[in-house]
Protein backbone atom coordinates (compact mmCIF):
# COMPACT_ATOMS: atom_id res chain seq x y z
CA UNK A 1 0.00 0.00 0.00
CA UNK A 2 1.18 3.50 -0.71
CA UNK A 3 2.04 5.18 2.60
CA UNK A 4 0.84 8.56 3.77
CA UNK A 5 4.34 10.03 3.72
CA UNK A 6 4.78 9.08 0.09
CA UNK A 7 1.36 10.49 -0.73
CA UNK A 8 2.38 13.80 0.78
CA UNK A 9 5.47 13.94 -1.41
CA UNK A 10 3.82 12.96 -4.67
CA UNK A 11 0.21 13.98 -4.63
CA UNK A 12 -1.02 15.70 -1.52
CA UNK A 13 1.23 18.72 -1.97
CA UNK A 14 -1.34 19.83 -4.50
CA UNK A 15 -4.25 19.64 -2.11
CA UNK A 16 -3.83 22.83 -0.08
CA UNK A 17 -6.56 24.48 -2.11
CA UNK A 18 -8.78 21.46 -2.52
CA UNK A 19 -12.07 22.67 -1.10
CA UNK A 20 -14.75 24.99 -2.39
CA UNK A 21 -16.74 27.58 -0.51
CA UNK A 22 -20.47 27.57 -0.97
CA UNK A 23 -23.30 30.04 -0.43
CA UNK A 24 -26.86 30.27 -1.62
CA UNK A 25 -29.09 33.27 -2.12
CA UNK A 26 -32.87 33.17 -2.41
CA UNK A 27 -34.37 35.98 -4.44
CA UNK A 28 -37.87 37.26 -4.88
CA UNK A 29 -40.37 35.37 -6.96
CA UNK A 30 -39.43 35.66 -10.65
CA UNK A 31 -41.58 37.52 -13.18
CA UNK A 32 -44.66 35.73 -14.45
CA UNK A 33 -43.14 35.28 -17.91
CA UNK A 34 -40.05 33.54 -16.50
CA UNK A 35 -41.34 30.08 -17.39
CA UNK A 36 -41.90 31.25 -20.97
CA UNK A 37 -38.36 32.57 -21.17
CA UNK A 38 -37.00 29.33 -19.74
CA UNK A 39 -38.95 27.27 -22.26
CA UNK A 40 -37.64 29.43 -25.10
CA UNK A 41 -34.07 29.04 -23.83
CA UNK A 42 -34.34 25.24 -23.61
CA UNK A 43 -35.91 25.04 -27.07
CA UNK A 44 -33.06 27.09 -28.52
CA UNK A 45 -30.51 24.45 -27.51
CA UNK A 46 -29.36 21.98 -30.16
CA UNK A 47 -29.28 18.61 -28.44
CA UNK A 48 -27.52 15.68 -30.09
CA UNK A 49 -28.00 12.00 -29.47
CA UNK A 50 -26.42 8.72 -30.52
CA UNK A 51 -22.81 8.74 -31.71
CA UNK A 52 -21.21 12.09 -30.83
CA UNK A 53 -17.62 12.89 -31.81
CA UNK A 54 -15.52 15.17 -29.60
CA UNK A 55 -12.77 16.05 -32.04
CA UNK A 56 -10.77 18.24 -29.64
CA UNK A 57 -10.17 15.20 -27.44
CA UNK A 58 -9.99 12.59 -30.20
CA UNK A 59 -12.84 10.88 -28.38
CA UNK A 60 -16.51 10.09 -28.76
CA UNK A 61 -19.66 9.25 -26.84
CA UNK A 62 -21.90 6.46 -28.03
CA UNK A 63 -24.93 7.71 -26.15
CA UNK A 64 -27.90 5.56 -25.37
CA UNK A 65 -31.43 6.89 -24.99
CA UNK A 66 -30.61 7.93 -21.40
CA UNK A 67 -28.56 10.96 -22.49
CA UNK A 68 -28.37 13.88 -24.88
CA UNK A 69 -25.33 16.01 -25.69
CA UNK A 70 -24.78 19.74 -26.08
CA UNK A 71 -21.72 20.84 -28.02
CA UNK A 72 -19.36 23.57 -26.86
CA UNK A 73 -21.37 26.71 -27.68
CA UNK A 74 -24.65 25.51 -26.18
CA UNK A 75 -22.87 23.84 -23.26
CA UNK A 76 -21.32 27.18 -22.37
CA UNK A 77 -24.68 28.93 -22.70
CA UNK A 78 -26.15 26.56 -20.13
CA UNK A 79 -23.18 26.78 -17.77
CA UNK A 80 -22.64 30.52 -18.05
CA UNK A 81 -26.02 32.06 -18.87
CA UNK A 82 -28.40 29.59 -17.26
CA UNK A 83 -26.39 28.37 -14.25
CA UNK A 84 -24.20 31.42 -13.71
CA UNK A 85 -20.71 29.94 -14.07
CA UNK A 86 -17.80 32.17 -15.08
CA UNK A 87 -16.78 32.07 -18.76
CA UNK A 88 -14.53 29.17 -19.69
CA UNK A 89 -13.33 28.16 -23.13
CA UNK A 90 -12.06 24.75 -21.99
CA UNK A 91 -15.59 23.32 -21.84
CA UNK A 92 -16.08 20.84 -24.68
CA UNK A 93 -19.65 19.78 -24.05
CA UNK A 94 -22.43 18.97 -21.64
CA UNK A 95 -24.21 15.64 -21.24
CA UNK A 96 -27.80 15.90 -20.00
CA UNK A 97 -29.80 12.91 -18.76
CA UNK A 98 -33.17 12.61 -20.51
CA UNK A 99 -34.81 11.62 -17.22
CA UNK A 100 -33.75 14.91 -15.57
CA UNK A 101 -34.08 17.70 -18.17
CA UNK A 102 -32.53 21.08 -17.56
CA UNK A 103 -35.82 22.67 -16.45
CA UNK A 104 -36.43 19.98 -13.85
CA UNK A 105 -36.01 20.53 -10.11
CA UNK A 106 -33.77 17.44 -10.04
CA UNK A 107 -31.73 18.42 -13.09
CA UNK A 108 -28.07 17.56 -13.26
CA UNK A 109 -25.57 17.40 -16.08
CA UNK A 110 -22.06 16.22 -16.84
CA UNK A 111 -19.41 18.74 -17.83
CA UNK A 112 -16.97 17.41 -20.43
CA UNK A 113 -13.38 18.67 -20.58
CA UNK A 114 -10.06 17.27 -21.72
CA UNK A 115 -6.47 17.54 -20.51
CA UNK A 116 -3.65 16.99 -23.02
CA UNK A 117 -0.90 16.86 -20.41
CA UNK A 118 0.24 13.44 -21.53
CA UNK A 119 -0.03 9.76 -20.81
CA UNK A 120 -0.88 9.11 -17.15
CA UNK A 121 0.89 6.01 -15.78
CA UNK A 122 -1.53 3.81 -13.84
CA UNK A 123 0.88 1.63 -11.84
CA UNK A 124 0.03 3.45 -8.62
CA UNK A 125 -3.71 2.74 -8.86
CA UNK A 126 -3.53 -0.68 -7.23
CA UNK A 127 -1.05 0.46 -4.57
CA UNK A 128 -2.73 3.64 -3.37
CA UNK A 129 -4.28 3.59 0.10
CA UNK A 130 -7.44 5.61 -0.52
CA UNK A 131 -8.40 5.56 3.17
CA UNK A 132 -5.08 7.24 3.98
CA UNK A 133 -5.63 9.68 1.13
CA UNK A 134 -9.05 10.57 2.53
CA UNK A 135 -7.54 11.35 5.93
CA UNK A 136 -5.06 13.72 4.32
CA UNK A 137 -7.73 15.34 2.16
CA UNK A 138 -9.90 15.99 5.20
CA UNK A 139 -6.94 17.52 7.00
CA UNK A 140 -6.15 19.77 4.04
CA UNK A 141 -9.80 20.82 3.94
CA UNK A 142 -9.76 21.88 7.58
CA UNK A 143 -6.50 23.77 7.15
CA UNK A 144 -7.97 25.76 4.26
CA UNK A 145 -11.01 26.87 6.27
CA UNK A 146 -9.05 29.58 8.06
CA UNK A 147 -8.01 31.14 4.75
CA UNK A 148 -11.55 30.95 3.39
CA UNK A 149 -13.01 32.60 6.49
CA UNK A 150 -10.40 35.34 6.31
CA UNK A 151 -11.46 35.94 2.72
CA UNK A 152 -15.07 36.24 3.85
CA UNK A 153 -16.33 32.84 2.74
CA UNK A 154 -17.95 30.02 4.70
CA UNK A 155 -16.20 26.90 5.86
CA UNK A 156 -16.33 23.50 4.17
CA UNK A 157 -15.90 19.93 5.27
CA UNK A 158 -14.98 16.89 3.23
CA UNK A 159 -17.35 14.35 4.76
CA UNK A 160 -15.95 11.34 2.95
CA UNK A 161 -16.18 9.18 -0.14
CA UNK A 162 -19.75 9.12 -1.44
CA UNK A 163 -18.43 6.46 -3.82
CA UNK A 164 -14.94 5.07 -3.08
CA UNK A 165 -12.35 5.42 -5.87
CA UNK A 166 -12.29 2.60 -8.35
CA UNK A 167 -9.99 2.14 -11.32
CA UNK A 168 -10.85 -0.31 -14.08
CA UNK A 169 -7.46 -1.33 -15.45
CA UNK A 170 -9.03 -3.03 -18.47
CA UNK A 171 -11.03 -0.04 -19.72
CA UNK A 172 -8.61 2.58 -18.28
CA UNK A 173 -11.47 4.38 -16.59
CA UNK A 174 -11.47 5.83 -13.11
CA UNK A 175 -14.39 7.05 -11.04
CA UNK A 176 -15.10 8.28 -7.52
CA UNK A 177 -17.39 10.66 -5.67
CA UNK A 178 -16.97 12.94 -2.67
CA UNK A 179 -19.53 14.18 -0.18
CA UNK A 180 -18.92 17.80 0.84
CA UNK A 181 -20.63 19.85 3.54
CA UNK A 182 -20.62 23.62 3.10
CA UNK A 183 -21.40 26.09 5.86
CA UNK A 184 -25.09 27.06 5.83
CA UNK A 185 -25.75 24.59 3.01
CA UNK A 186 -29.20 23.04 3.22
CA UNK A 187 -27.82 19.70 2.13
CA UNK A 188 -24.48 18.11 1.44
CA UNK A 189 -23.03 18.35 -2.03
CA UNK A 190 -22.13 15.40 -4.25
CA UNK A 191 -19.10 15.72 -6.52
CA UNK A 192 -18.99 12.73 -8.90
CA UNK A 193 -15.96 12.41 -11.18
CA UNK A 194 -14.95 10.14 -14.04
CA UNK A 195 -11.60 10.10 -15.82
CA UNK A 196 -11.02 8.22 -19.06
CA UNK A 197 -7.31 7.74 -19.73
CA UNK A 198 -5.97 8.07 -23.25
CA UNK A 199 -2.73 8.20 -25.17
CA UNK A 200 -2.15 11.95 -24.87
CA UNK A 201 -4.16 12.86 -21.80
CA UNK A 202 -7.49 12.19 -20.14
CA UNK A 203 -11.15 12.96 -20.64
CA UNK A 204 -12.92 14.41 -17.59
CA UNK A 205 -16.61 13.93 -16.87
CA UNK A 206 -17.78 15.90 -13.84
CA UNK A 207 -21.19 16.06 -12.20
CA UNK A 208 -22.22 18.05 -9.13
CA UNK A 209 -25.55 17.62 -7.36
CA UNK A 210 -27.07 17.44 -3.91
CA UNK A 211 -26.47 14.25 -1.92
CA UNK A 212 -30.19 13.52 -2.24
CA UNK A 213 -29.51 12.86 -5.92
CA UNK A 214 -26.74 10.32 -5.23
CA UNK A 215 -28.74 7.33 -6.42
CA UNK A 216 -29.80 8.98 -9.69
CA UNK A 217 -26.35 10.43 -10.40
CA UNK A 218 -24.54 7.21 -9.54
CA UNK A 219 -26.84 5.19 -11.77
CA UNK A 220 -26.48 7.71 -14.57
CA UNK A 221 -22.70 7.91 -14.36
CA UNK A 222 -22.39 4.14 -14.38
CA UNK A 223 -24.56 4.06 -17.50
CA UNK A 224 -22.45 6.77 -19.10
CA UNK A 225 -19.10 5.16 -18.23
CA UNK A 226 -19.01 2.60 -21.09
CA UNK A 227 -20.34 5.14 -23.57
CA UNK A 228 -17.13 7.23 -23.48
CA UNK A 229 -14.08 6.15 -25.46
CA UNK A 230 -11.08 7.50 -27.33
CA UNK A 231 -10.73 7.11 -31.08
CA UNK A 232 -8.43 4.51 -32.57
CA UNK A 233 -4.87 5.84 -32.39
CA UNK A 234 -5.63 7.98 -29.34
CA UNK A 235 -6.37 5.17 -26.93
CA UNK A 236 -4.30 4.31 -23.88
CA UNK A 237 -2.94 1.21 -25.60
CA UNK A 238 -1.66 3.36 -28.48
CA UNK A 239 0.91 5.12 -26.28
CA UNK A 240 4.36 5.39 -27.87
CA UNK A 241 6.94 5.66 -25.08
CA UNK A 242 9.58 6.85 -27.52
CA UNK A 243 7.62 9.80 -28.85
CA UNK A 244 4.62 10.63 -26.66
CA UNK A 245 4.56 12.98 -23.71
CA UNK A 246 4.42 11.46 -20.25
CA UNK A 247 2.35 13.20 -17.57
CA UNK A 248 4.22 14.06 -14.39
CA UNK A 249 1.73 12.29 -12.11
CA UNK A 250 -0.26 9.08 -11.72
CA UNK A 251 -3.83 8.03 -11.09
CA UNK A 252 -3.76 9.06 -7.42
CA UNK A 253 -3.18 12.69 -8.42
CA UNK A 254 -6.31 12.63 -10.57
CA UNK A 255 -8.38 11.57 -7.58
CA UNK A 256 -6.77 13.87 -5.06
CA UNK A 257 -7.02 16.90 -7.30
CA UNK A 258 -10.57 16.18 -8.39
CA UNK A 259 -12.30 18.86 -6.34
CA UNK A 260 -9.62 21.48 -6.76
CA UNK A 261 -9.01 20.98 -10.44
CA UNK A 262 -10.77 23.39 -12.73
CA UNK A 263 -12.70 20.61 -14.40
CA UNK A 264 -14.32 19.80 -11.09
CA UNK A 265 -15.57 23.30 -10.43
CA UNK A 266 -17.58 24.09 -13.52
CA UNK A 267 -20.66 22.04 -12.82
CA UNK A 268 -24.18 22.95 -11.82
CA UNK A 269 -24.11 26.12 -9.75
CA UNK A 270 -27.78 26.96 -9.84
CA UNK A 271 -31.22 25.74 -10.83
CA UNK A 272 -34.55 27.39 -11.53
CA UNK A 273 -37.10 25.66 -9.33
CA UNK A 274 -40.31 25.93 -11.32
CA UNK A 275 -42.52 24.17 -8.79
CA UNK A 276 -41.41 26.29 -5.85
CA UNK A 277 -41.38 29.49 -7.91
CA UNK A 278 -38.08 30.48 -6.36
CA UNK A 279 -34.88 31.34 -8.12
CA UNK A 280 -32.00 29.96 -6.08
CA UNK A 281 -28.42 30.58 -7.08
CA UNK A 282 -25.74 28.28 -5.74
CA UNK A 283 -22.41 30.09 -5.97
CA UNK A 284 -19.27 28.02 -5.77
CA UNK A 285 -16.07 29.87 -4.90
CA UNK A 286 -12.92 27.93 -5.58
CA UNK A 287 -9.44 28.14 -4.13
CA UNK A 288 -7.89 26.21 -6.97
CA UNK A 289 -4.87 23.96 -6.63
CA UNK A 290 -2.12 24.68 -9.12
CA UNK A 291 -2.05 21.10 -10.30
CA UNK A 292 -0.39 21.75 -13.63
CA UNK A 293 2.31 23.89 -12.11
CA UNK A 294 3.11 21.36 -9.41
CA UNK A 295 3.10 18.26 -11.57
CA UNK A 296 4.25 19.40 -15.00
CA UNK A 297 6.20 22.59 -14.34
CA UNK A 298 3.94 24.63 -16.58
CA UNK A 299 2.85 28.08 -15.57
CA UNK A 300 -0.75 27.95 -14.37
CA UNK A 301 -3.00 30.77 -15.37
CA UNK A 302 -4.99 32.36 -12.60
CA UNK A 303 -7.95 30.10 -11.85
CA UNK A 304 -9.69 31.74 -8.92
CA UNK A 305 -13.44 31.41 -9.46
CA UNK A 306 -15.49 34.22 -8.00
Amino acid sequence: MLGVAMLKKSVLVAFAAIVLSFAHFAFAEPPADNATQLKAFIESLKFRSGDVAVSEAEARFRLGSQFRYLEKADARRVLEEFWGNPPDDSILGLIVPTAAPLDSEKSWAVVVTYSDEGYVPDEDAAKTDYDAMLVELKKATQEENAARKEAGYGSAELVGWAVPPRYDAASKKLYWAKEIAFQDGEQHTLNYDVRVLGRRGFLSLNAVAGMSELSAVQTGMQQLLPMAEFDSGARYADYDAGNDKLAGYGVAALIGGGIAAKTGLLAKLGVLLIAGKKFIVFLVIGLIALVRKLFSGKKERENTVR
